[in-house]
């Protein structure tokens, strides 16, 4: 190493002393030949065209995006059968009601087989199954009942739930045309159609039900905005307080003597 650096300093000395006198300085490495020299340079242009042909083909980093909106990536969209399925409600206008037809008289084999074990065979309830024939002007009184023909405010209500949840424990397995004919006779029954009425999707909207007057669109928003307030009424809001009837009139509490001991 030490000799290495003092070949080096001598040579530098010597090179000054040569260019003091003016004296021309030799290449310490051979000159190469011209064909040499050619072909060093070709190799070297070659080397740089290569180099910038691969520098053009690399692909350019993505322009930077907004990320993704993330989804939850749970179930799948419904399917327009699955949409139908559910898409079976009837409102007052009719609106919702599929094509069909049926008489009082097929209603009534249909009601005697699917219905009436429950229901009775004029819809005068069997047991404590749901009455669905008379209680007309019952409304008011101690006992009143709530049937198509007294309470009910739209014969798209019984064509709803009679198509949606009856015949219990097999419910949506009537067709169209057993369902307007077991409709046409609970209306039937009720007084409210003719023993040959033929119930169609076109005539629905023509029947009426006794009780429609008595229903109206919840209208708590302007009739109850009054309770709504920043210092609500906590003394003295209402009048004396009367009991006007009890659960064991009612025939809802269970019969026997009552629970004995605290009942807290």
């Amino acid at each position: 190493m030490w000799k290495s650096a003092e070949t080096l300093l001598a040579s530098a000395v010597l090179a000054g002393a040569l260019a003091v006198s003016g004296m021309a300085v030799a290449d310490p490495q051979p000159a190469k030949p011209a064909a040499k020299a050619e072909k060093d340079k070709a190799g070297t242009d070659k080397m740089g065209a290569e180099k910038a042909r691969q520098a053009v083909n690399v692909a350019a980093p993505a322009a930077t995006t907004p990320a993704a909106a993330k989804t939850i990536a749970l179930g799948r969209p419904a399917l327009p059968e699955e949409i139908a399925a559910w898409n079976i409600d009837v409102r007052a206008d009719g609106e919702g009601l599929p094509p069909g037809k049926g008489s009082v008289k097929e209603g009534e084999e249909l009601f005697l087989q699917n219905c009436a074990q429950c229901h009775g065979e004029f819809g005068e309830g069997a047991g404590r199954w749901p009455v669905l024939a008379g209680g007309r002007g019952t409304l008011k009184s101690e006992r009143p009942e709530k049937t198509i023909g007294s309470f009910w405010p739209y014969a798209s209500t019984v064509y709803d739930y009679v198509h949606r949840a009856m015949p219990f424990g097999s419910n949506l397995s009537l067709s169209p045309d057993q369902t307007y004919a077991i409709v046409a006779y609970l209306l039937n029954l009720n007084d409210l159609v003719a023993e040959d009425y033929v119930l169609s999707k076109e005539n629905f909207p023509k029947v009426d039900l006794p009780n429609e007057a008595n229903f109206y669109d919840d209208d708590r928003e302007t009739s109850e905005k009054a309770f709504w307030k920043k210092n609500p009424c906590m003394k003295d809001c209402s009048g004396e307080v009367h009991v006007t009837a009890r659960a064991q009139i009612l025939n809802v509490t269970p019969d026997g003597d009552p629970p004995k001991g605290n009942l807290e």
